[in-house]
């Protein structure tokens, strides 16, 4: 299989997930990075005003998953430990976070990921370690 095409189906992998299900998200796949955008919407707000930082840690674990699974083209990888940093709060607007990987190896992967609103401003990074599980990639999962 071409990697666009395993980017691709990663892509639509994701749309389909029911925890994506209601959520604005916009995901591109490459090799060994990824990026997704959510439009901040009053629902999403903590009481404050600003944006729950549930949010910002989705947006910076999916980017870092999929970047690290963009890798891997057989299992599903599995996310074994986060660090998150929430730097900034921000009420509207388009979240944007970018992942990338730094370290690949046969026992695990590391992906870094940082999310920026639209006047790039950085709002949250993390990193986290992700491992090969026993779940094939395949149409079942929603990779197809």
């Amino acid at each position: 299989m071409s990697g666009t095409e395993h980017y691709r189906k990663l892509e639509r992998m994701f749309a389909g997930t029911p925890c994506n299900q209601g959520l604005d998200i916009d995901i591109d796949v490459e090799e060994g990075a990824a990026e997704l955008r959510l439009t901040a919407e009053e629902s999403m707000h903590h009481p404050a005003g600003g944006v729950h930082g549930s949010y910002y840690f989705k947006l910076l674990d999916d980017a870092a998953f999929f970047a690290a699974n963009s890798l891997v083209e057989d299992v599903f990888l599995l996310t074994t430990d986060f660090h998150l940093y929430l730097e900034r709060p921000v009420s509207s607007g388009t979240l944007t976070a970018t992942g990338a990987v730094v370290n690949d190896n046969p026992r695990q992967t590391i992906a870094e990921a940082v999310c920026h609103d639209e006047e790039g401003n950085e709002l949250a990074r993390g990193s986290g370690t992700f491992a090969r599980s026993s779940v094939e990639l395949g149409p079942e999962i929603g990779y197809d």
